[in-house]
């Protein structure tokens, strides 16, 4: 899951920083309110945590200012508002939930899983498409009768494809999914990453668009034996 963190306290940033991306996140950080419009505004994100007193734009006219322009971006917001009239005025701008510091990162956590698995239409902490049964807390995969833990890139790209089945996902947002604004990766190693997942789901089950990307075959999901 890529998610945007928008945090002006650095210290605090660089901690949230170290704690989500030790799960099965890619995560980028912006401390700047207007920088942080721009991005939401112009790049694909499955969340947004946004602080609400920010350089240059506060928090809550970011919020409207998405939701206006009908971006659906899933928003937390964590700040250290805590009157009730400021809890109102950011769910009713659209934010998807509201957290007051000091907080527990497990709780964070928590209504992160709560908030996407709301944004997914899916109730449980598992992704389900044919054979294919994804957990997303622990990155588990089963196919049929066998199970898989993935590695980080395989859960990224594959937890995106099953979101999103039978539409072709461009290799640059899949990219975007593995690294984020970090540079540096091998030019074929989104190939490599579809080759392993390839040999557990099915060759059919992840195709290739040529020229464009991949897609995830649901009917072949539902049919085809993994090698």
């Amino acid at each position: 899951m890529r998610i945007l963190l928008i945090e002006d306290d650095h210290l605090l940033a660089n901690t949230m920083l170290d704690m989500l991306r030790d799960g099965q996140n890619t995560v980028d950080w912006l401390d700047d309110g207007q920088q942080a419009l721009n991005a939401l505004l112009n790049e694909d994100f499955d969340l947004a945590i946004l602080d609400l007193t920010l350089p240059r734009v506060d928090g809550l006219d970011i919020v409207r200012n998405i939701r206006n322009r009908g971006i659906e971006t899933p928003v937390i917001i964590l700040t250290a508002r805590t009157d009730l009239d400021e809890k109102l005025q950011g769910l009713n701008s659209g934010a998807d939930d509201y957290l007051t510091k000091p907080f527990a990162m497990a709780e964070l956590k928590a209504r992160i899983r709560a908030v996407t698995r709301r944004g997914s239409g899916v109730r449980t902490a598992g992704l389900k498409v044919g054979r294919l049964t994804l957990d997303t807390d622990s990155g588990q995969l089963e196919v049929g009768n066998d199970t898989f833990t993935l590695p980080r890139s395989e859960f990224q790209i594959l937890h995106y494809l099953m979101r999103h089945p039978d539409q072709v996902a461009t290799r640059r947002r899949l990219e975007e999914q593995l690294y984020g604004w970090e540079h540096g990766a091998e030019s074929n190693a989104l190939e490599v990453h579809v080759h392993h997942l390839r040999r557990r789901v099915g060759k059919k089950t992840i195709r290739t668009v040529r020229g464009v990307g991949y897609l995830l075959d649901s009917e072949a999901a539902a049919h085809e034996a993994s090698e």
